[in-house]
């Protein structure tokens, strides 16, 4: 059965198509940084109930909520891009993960209110259209006390900055869209419906997609959103 909401199955498919296949096809050549790896055991662990992640790319975090998952657990993943979303469906009967996996964006989730109790975004919020359109649909989708797990590189200070906003439109277009300059944790952290647990900088990373901050925000429970 679907649970697509009214509004989603209603909106224009062409409004939100991303198609990257040359990204696509090299992606999983691209050695991603030690750091960002290593971290991604740090969004699944101790999974468990009903987890949505956010542009799953080709699968990449897929081992590690194998390796994660500490009870019952439900995993959803949206993907908008054709190529990159055949890729994590590869990845998921190759580490044994059994995944409802949508052809969906973050700013447009089909899912209704309150159906999570995890949403996860690895590396998500650097190539979204609207991140703020897309902040706000986790909190919709998440249940009240639900986590939001999140890790993102962001915009640098200093020298680094200079060169990211050197960088950045020529960094979009090869890089499936991403941007090197936001500000994301400040767009979290400001969400009056959003509770911060904890958040790490780290600044290991390789320039120009650093610094790397982790996190994990909670849904309030305190009726903002009732």
């Amino acid at each position: 059965m679907s649970d697509l909401t009214p509004e989603s199955a209603t909106r224009s498919a062409d409004e939100y198509e991303v198609d990257h296949p040359l990204f696509a096809a090299c992606y999983d050549f691209l050695p991603e940084p030690e750091a960002l790896e290593a971290e991604r055991g740090y969004l699944a662990r101790d999974l468990s109930g009903r987890a949505l992640e956010l542009g799953c790319g080709t699968g990449d975090m897929f081992p590690f909520v194998v390796d994660g998952t500490a009870g019952d657990l439900e995993y959803h993943a949206i993907e908008p891009d054709p190529n990159m979303r055949k890729r994590a469906a590869e990845a998921a009967r190759e580490a044994g993960l059994a995944v409802d996996l949508r052809d969906a964006r973050a700013e447009s989730l089909p899912y209704p209110d309150d159906s999570f109790d995890v949403v996860l975004a690895g590396v998500v919020f650097c190539t979204v259209q609207d991140p703020d359109a897309a902040l706000e649909e986790v909190v919709r989708v998440l249940k009240p006390g639900g986590e939001f797990r999140f890790l993102e590189h962001v915009g640098a200070d200093g020298w680094r900055g200079s060169g990211q906003r050197l960088l950045d439109p020529v960094w979009k277009r090869v890089a499936g869209g991403c941007h090197l300059t936001r500000d994301t944790v400040t767009r979290f952290v400001d969400h009056e419906a959003l509770a911060v647990e904890e958040i790490d900088r780290l600044d290991d990373g390789v320039f120009p997609a650093t610094p790397i901050v982790r996190g994990t925000l909670r849904r309030r429970q305190d009726g903002v959103l009732e």
